[in-house]
């Protein structure tokens, strides 16, 4: 893993994008006469996105990822928390204000097919935000801005007159990121914005997204389950397991010196670009299964698959904090 990114982000600057103890719980009905269960997708989680950087989030499938994405851009409110777009309390905002406030936060998807509107031409759909958030625009002018984004994202003015069939899985992609850039953005979140495409064409989307970034200054939440693909864009970098984040830092600490258990998994399991040395690796294997979110272990969630694991595991839940005079915030009770 190549292209780590170092956290500048001057200290005194307000966040783009700040999340304090954000908790998200479903209710899952069940067949009487059984009671409902409760999932905690997300678990007392914080968080903090500088101005034109990137946080990538990162765990297995079923971790809360994209249920955190989605409270991120106000598609699921929090069951409980705070959360801060540009200095602004958006928990206490509602209606009309909310919305001045969130359209500063968009959003790529997934899957960039199932994303766009097959009724729609390109072009329709990446002026969509323009016609709701600046309609007193001139059409002239909207249409203009339309065709800049496009070109700015590897298209141009013939591609705005297809549908979205047409295009491969990458320029559906550069279609999505258009569409969330077309108007200025303070954060945009990218749900797993590649994982849909081939690998070649996943370096591309990355690229694209990074240019972007230094071009507009915007600040990204990206999500993935590749932490190689986090690597290469990410400056801080947050670790997720059964709903909580279990350790946090910048992209360099985590990745290079990772602490919690969980994490060096999760580093020993990335690919080494060098047969020798994949071939002279030790890494550790995580063993065993993702426990039951709705009867989660006690004390620390990943006592049940740690090597480390002791009686305090199961007795205490370790607070995310700085340990050992680590760079980087940790929940372990022998980090």
């Amino acid at each position: 893993m190549q292209n780590v990114h170092e956290l500048t982000t001057p200290a005194d600057e307000v966040p783009a994008l700040h999340a304090s103890g954000l908790c998200r719980r479903f209710r899952i009905s069940r067949p009487w006469p059984a009671r409902p269960l409760m999932l905690d997708a997300v678990d007392d989680v914080t968080l903090s996105l500088g101005r034109g950087k990137t946080l990538g989030i990162v765990g297995e499938s079923g971790c809360g990822k994209s249920t955190l994405s989605r409270m991120l851009v106000g598609i699921l409110a929090p069951s409980a928390g705070t959360l801060h777009v540009g200095g602004v309390n958006i928990s206490q905002l509602h209606g009309e204000r909310w919305r001045e406030v969130m359209r500063d936060v968009q959003m790529v998807f997934q899957s960039p097919y199932t994303a766009l509107n097959p009724r729609l031409k390109i072009g329709e759909i990446v002026r969509e935000p323009l016609d709701i958030h600046e309609a007193h625009l001139p059409k002239k002018e909207r249409a203009a801005r339309v065709i800049s984004m496009l070109e700015r994202v590897g298209l141009n003015a013939v591609h705005a007159s297809r549908y979205p069939y047409s295009l491969s899985g990458g320029q559906q992609q550069r279609v999505g990121i258009a569409r969330a850039l077309v108007r200025p953005a303070r954060v945009v979140i990218c749900d797993e914005p590649v994982s849909a495409l081939d690998v070649s064409v996943q370096a591309q989307v990355v690229n694209l997204l990074r240019e972007l970034q230094d071009d507009l200054r915007v600040s990204y939440v990206f999500v993935s389950h590749d932490l190689a693909v986090v690597a290469n864009i990410s400056h801080d970098i947050a670790v997720m397991y059964m709903g909580r984040v279990v350790e946090s830092g910048t992209a360099r600490d985590v990745l290079q010196a990772p602490r919690h258990p969980y994490t060096q998994a999760l580093v020993d399991s990335a690919s080494v670009p060098d047969p020798r040395v994949e071939r002279a690796r030790a890494p550790r294997v995580l063993t065993g299964d993702l426990p039951s979110p709705t009867d989660p272990p006690s004390g620390c969630r990943f006592r049940t698959r740690c090597w480390m694991a002791r009686d305090i595991c199961a007795q205490s839940t370790p607070a995310l904090i700085h340990r050992s005079g680590a760079p980087q915030r940790v929940a372990c009770h022998f980090a």
